[in-house]
């Protein structure tokens, strides 16, 4: 990036524009949230991904778990997840996010985790056995499982599918010119590959990206094009916000009719749901997809 371009990246950051101001985390369900999840030691996605929307979501009840721990094998250009050499996998974590689905009473249940390359099962096995303890502990409750990659191991890719979450998800994040540099250890056609053997094995799917990296508008449309030639089901599209110094600079903050008009043009390639704004992020009103699919 040029001096130029860095100096008024830097500019827009400093000044958000006001569609981007997000309420502060106030309220009695928000407080009943934040100590469960202090209680019970659990990792949300919320808090380590920095999330715009925990006020929201915690303020309603709900919050989106991360399993395997809170430090990733990956150092992905736009997460704020820690990265580095992960601790021993717990094998007590899937019933501890089970009783705290059930204590919350949480109706669907959104769930997450950090990459584990260090893992010859890339995690699975906690997957799955998180997905049958919230079905043991709490059997009304529906869940949607937000997977890595698994580096491409299909074995490990097929756990997931056997267990049949009611949504399975996986993030494109951004389009493929720009996957290297913000993704770094993923590849784009290899999550592709993936969202298209979910579908295979009947899965409902879902996928987002996020906006103001960038990438031009052709390259959005191109990349709903991909998205849809796999038969994902529901999509998001979401404002980038630099988590640190240290990690990519927003490029551009994309205004809510462009979102919009990403929303019409999903919607005319046939996804069933498009949740597109600036500050929408991947289990945003995830809530409302799951009954009318």
């Amino acid at each position: 990036m040029s001096e130029e371009n860095t100096e008024n990246a830097e500019k827009i950051r400093i000044k958000k524009p006001k569609w981007l101001r997000v309420k502060l985390p106030t309220g009695e369900n928000y407080r009943k949230v934040r100590s469960l999840v202090d209680e019970h030691k659990l990792h949300t996605i919320c808090e380590s991904g920095s999330c715009p929307n925990m006020g929201e979501c915690w303020g309603e009840g709900t919050a989106t778990f991360m399993i395997l721990g809170n430090i990733c094998t990956r150092s992905c250009g736009f997460c704020g997840v820690k990265t580095g050499k992960p601790e021993a996998v717990d094998i007590f974590e899937p019933g501890r996010v089970a009783h705290s689905v059930k204590t919350m009473g949480v109706k669907h249940a959104v769930i997450t985790s950090v990459d584990r390359d260090d893992l010859k099962d890339g995690g699975s096995d906690i997957w799955v056995q998180t997905v049958k303890a919230v079905r043991h502990q709490s059997p009304g409750t529906t869940m949607e499982t937000l997977i890595p990659d698994f580096a491409g191991n299909w074995t490990n890719l097929q756990r997931i599918i056997d267990v049949a979450p009611e949504i399975v998800s996986h993030n494109l994040e951004t389009v493929r010119r720009l996957t290297k540099e913000v993704r770094i250890q993923a590849k784009y056609d290899r999550s592709l590959e993936v969202l298209f053997r979910l579908k295979k094995g009947g899965m409902r799917t879902k996928s987002g990206i996020m906006l103001g990296l960038g990438e031009s508008h052709e390259e959005v449309l191109e990349t709903l094009e991909d998205l849809s030639s796999v038969k994902v089901d529901i999509v998001t599209l979401g404002q980038y916000l630099q988590p640190t110094a240290k990690h990519l600079s927003v490029q551009e903050f994309i205004t809510p009719e462009r979102f919009a008009e990403y929303k019409e043009y999903g919607l005319k390639l046939g996804f069933r749901f498009v949740e597109s704004g600036p500050l929408v992020r991947s289990s945003y009103h995830a809530e409302k997809h799951i009954f009318d699919l």
